[in-house]
């Protein structure tokens, strides 16, 4: 068994009963939705970024600026067009005067310099301005001139993406999109969902959200998810699942490549899936109210964290094959 700091049993049990309560303050205006709720507070927790893909309508805006509300964190949208440049998010330095007569150099704050970004459909911007959340995303701060400035902490992006309307896009790099720890599609609501919904925004209801936690709280659960348990063999068993998504592997206490990846994978996934496998594993760990990590909780992130990183070809593509069904047929091939 591996482990980092004991964890405070008292300290653990209070925050468990806090994000119970996120939940529960959330669903006042979010109807449904709860697995993909469930997902952005792992991310959250386990200090990642996601990718959201869903149609228009299906309250994805609504979701972050719902949660920054409850977890108390200042929170901007971003809309990402084709004339966005660089500059417009990181901020840049402008020529000013002085008091004294004197004139000088002063760095202007982006809307990067929050907590909570949302990235409205980010591939209608061009890459270069795509590349600019890169650093900031990985390094949690900005470079401007020969400046490095930090963000503030915690720092969380959530990019969107419309799947229907792909003329005039710039498609995200493999790269970057490896760099998002989860994948979440949001799909239509079901039918009592949507009666709700019809019923609840129709009419006169206004809401008063409650905060629930704050940002120092979010940093003391993303440093306990990082010091919960994972057995040695749940270690191997992530890493397994992950080597088992690409052909190119070693030979030493590796199984056989499975006929289906040699068939329909044309890029695996690299490490990183790896280590966010793990962290959102802990992440979904605490949530629950666990104190240590489960092959379940590997299992139920796998798809997340692994979907957009695998690249499928032209014969899955022929054969109705997606990376969604790859990782089903992963986890069906890979024990325990």
């Amino acid at each position: 068994m591996t482990t980092d700091a004991p964890i405070q049993s008292a300290q653990f049990e209070a925050l468990t009963a806090k994000v119970a309560a996120v939940r529960e303050e959330v669903s006042k205006v979010i109807v449904g939705q709860s697995a993909v709720m469930d997902q952005l507070l792992m991310s959250i927790f386990a200090g990642g970024h996601c990718l959201m893909v869903g149609v228009p309508g299906l309250a994805k805006t609504l979701m972050v600026s719902t949660l920054s509300q409850v977890l108390e964190l200042p929170f901007k949208r971003i809309q990402f067009t084709p004339d966005l440049m660089p500059g417009d998010i990181t901020g840049s330095e402008i020529l000013q005067e002085t008091p004294s007569g004197e004139r000088e150099m002063r760095f202007m704050k982006g809307p990067l310099f929050t907590n909570m970004i949302l990235a409205d459909e980010i591939n209608r911007t061009p890459p270069k301005t795509q590349a600019a959340l890169l650093e900031a995303m990985q390094e949690h701060h900005v470079t401007v001139g020969n400046t490095t400035y930090p963000l503030p902490e915690p720092f969380f992006v959530l990019a969107t993406q419309n799947p229907i309307e792909q003329e005039g896009t710039y498609p995200l790099p493999e790269a970057q999109q490896d760099r998002f720890m989860f994948f979440l599609w949001v799909d239509y609501p079901e039918l009592e969902e949507e009666y709700d919904v019809l019923k609840r925004t129709t009419g006169n209801r206004e809401v008063e959200l409650e905060h629930v936690m704050n940002g120092e709280e979010i940093m003391s659960i993303q440093r306990i998810v990082r010091d919960i348990p994972i057995s040695e063999p749940l270690v191997r068993y992530a890493a397994h699942i992950v080597r088992c998504s690409r052909d190119r592997r070693g030979r030493e206490g590796d199984q056989v490549v499975p006929e289906f990846i040699r068939k329909y994978q044309q890029w695996g996934a690299g490490p990183r899936a790896g280590q966010y496998l793990i962290l959102g594993a802990k992440a979904r760990a605490f949530m629950n109210g666990h104190p240590h990590v489960a092959a379940e909780d590997i299992r139920a992130v796998a798809h997340p964290v692994l979907q957009h990183r695998i690249i499928v070809n032209f014969t899955a593509e022929a054969d109705g094959i997606t990376s969604s069904k790859l990782v089903d047929m992963i986890l069906d091939t890979v024990k325990e």
